[in-house]
């Protein structure tokens, strides 16, 4: 396999077999390109006098985990976190009309311990698009395509595109990975780099959607399940226990919630910096606003 990087004389685009594939289905491995997202995300002209949330049809979860849903009816967002041991794998999106997968695997700090305040992360992260046959595993050291069938293995300090099949995967060193799906989605995976000899964190990822309208009515999962319109009134703002952070009541799909006004962070257009989105967020991991309860969602495996 060549890779054609920047600067490269021969800007050719390289072309090689999957290994072991009998559909001979090509990856080809193009050009490094600029950040694919600009065009979605380049902001709009207006002035906003409040903060600024996230752009259309965007949802994500990075941290804590913290979960971020647009809601571009009421032009707001609603939060919630979900709070699970470090090896559990979370259904994230399901879409069975077009084949989309992904699931994430939460890691913890260094030396995580039974006691309270304890703190998980995704560290891993799998996309898959079963009609196409794309598969790709991500970590906070590589980006693999095809994992598990010895597949092409890359490293956050690639600059590269791929593409197979439908799927375009585009690699921004060192904190960026862009995934493209024709008549999809596109997800956004984002590094967060820790201090190596940080004594309690370690690296780990966040993944955002863009245009996820344009996946199915049926798709769901934690994320999947607001791609598409959904309802909610919030009403009695008062003053919570932090000055800064109103608590107010919400009712969404028949259930009368407690919320808090607060904001997380969205870090697509800065890995580095990131910035803040005000939200509702719905406390007991998501009880009430998510289908079921957050069990529901833990599933066995990655793949």
């Amino acid at each position: 396999m060549v890779i054609t990087k920047p600067g490269d004389p021969d800007d050719r685009i390289a072309i090689a077999d999957k290994p072991g594939d009998q559909s001979k289905q090509k990856l080809w491995v193009l050009p490094a390109q600029q950040d694919p997202l600009t065009s979605h995300l380049r902001p709009r002209p207006r002035p906003h006098p409040h903060p600024q949330g996230p752009p259309d049809h965007v949802t994500g979860v990075d941290g804590d985990p913290h979960f971020i849903i647009q809601v571009p009816e009421k032009d707001d967002a609603i939060c919630f976190n979900i709070n699970e041991e470090p090896g559990v794998v979370l259904s994230l999106i399901q879409d069975p009309d077009t084949g989309i997968i992904v699931n994430g695997q939460l890691i913890g700090d260094k030396n995580h311990s039974n006691g309270k305040n304890k703190n998980t992360y995704f560290g891993r992260l799998g996309i898959m698009n079963q009609k196409m046959g794309f598969t790709l595993e991500v970590t906070p050291q590589n980006i693999t395509l095809r994992p598990g069938m010895k597949g092409s293995v890359f490293s956050w300090m690639d600059q590269v595109t791929l593409r197979q099949g439908g799927v375009t995967v585009t690699i921004l060193p060192t904190r960026k990975l862009v995934v493209s799906m024709d008549n999809g989605a596109t997800m956004v995976v984002v590094l967060h780099h820790v201090w190596k000899k940080h004594p309690v964190h370690q690296d780990f990822l966040g993944i955002y959607t863009v245009d996820s309208h344009k996946m199915s009515p049926r798709t769901h999962g934690l994320l999947g399940q607001f791609f598409h319109s959904f309802d909610f009134e919030v009403f009695d703002v008062r003053p919570g226990s932090d000055p800064n952070k109103p608590e107010a009541t919400m009712l969404v799909k028949n259930h009368r919630l407690k919320v808090t006004r607060g904001s997380q962070k969205d870090y697509r257009k800065d890995p580095w910096l990131g910035s803040d989105v005000s939200c509702w967020f719905v406390h007991d991991n998501g009880a009430g606003l998510i289908d079921g309860t957050h069990m529901d969602y833990v599933i066995p495996s990655i793949f």
